[in-house]
């Protein structure tokens, strides 16, 4: 028996804690995502149509409006082009969204990228989506302090803004970490601390 098997023998658990998903284990796992996604995807009749929609919202307006006075109610022709405006625009924004997502998931796809190349083209996506990524602590209005002690701060994870409206769409993390003054400062107390620290 060679030293190496002996040494499997011996030590049962090092070949289990070193053990890689095989290809068996990793074909299970894309047929149950794919399963995942068929169940979680919107059948026909449930996507939006943009004609459908507009009916929709058409008829609750005009039982809404007929709620109304008659001399307080806007003409019809103009809450219909208020209303189709309405949703033309509600389907450009979704289609630039999705478009945007498209991307994002073809980059992912792609084996040679790497987990930068896709978190650049999140970023990026973002950014020409009108959100600012904060990742400084100057603007600590923008974030909680989690954790730690000082009068320093590391960024723990970013603050999002939505720069059209300025509403802090996430929170920000902090974390406090000691500052040169604060190590000095310690270190004068521990030095007081000791018995005849202080004298030269």
């Amino acid at each position: 028996m060679s030293s190496q098997s002996a040494g499997r023998k011996n030590n049962p658990g090092a070949a289990g804690a070193a053990k890689k998903p095989t290809g068996r284990t990793r074909r299970k796992e894309k047929r149950e995502f794919v399963e995942e996604m068929k169940l979680r995807t919107l059948r026909p009749e449930e996507l939006l149509h943009p004609a459908q929609l507009l009916a929709r919202f058409t008829e609750r307006a005009e039982a809404l409006l007929a709620q109304l006075p008659q001399e307080s109610r806007p003409a019809p022709a103009a809450v219909s082009t208020a209303l189709r405006q309405g949703v033309l625009d509600a389907f450009r924004t979704r289609d630039e969204h999705i478009a945007r997502l498209v991307e994002t998931d073809l980059l992912a796809s792609t084996p040679e990228r790497g987990a930068k190349a896709i978190r650049r083209a999140v970023r990026s996506s973002l950014v020409d989506m009108g959100v600012r990524v904060v990742e400084e602590a100057d603007e600590q209005e923008l974030f909680v302090v989690v954790e730690g002690e000082g009068r320093g701060f590391e960024l723990v994870r970013p603050a999002y803004v939505d720069q059209a409206t300025g509403k802090l769409l996430l929170a920000g993390q902090l974390r406090r970490i000691p500052t040169p003054s604060d190590l000095s400062t310690q270190e004068q107390a521990e030095e007081a601390d000791v018995p005849g620290g202080g004298a030269k």
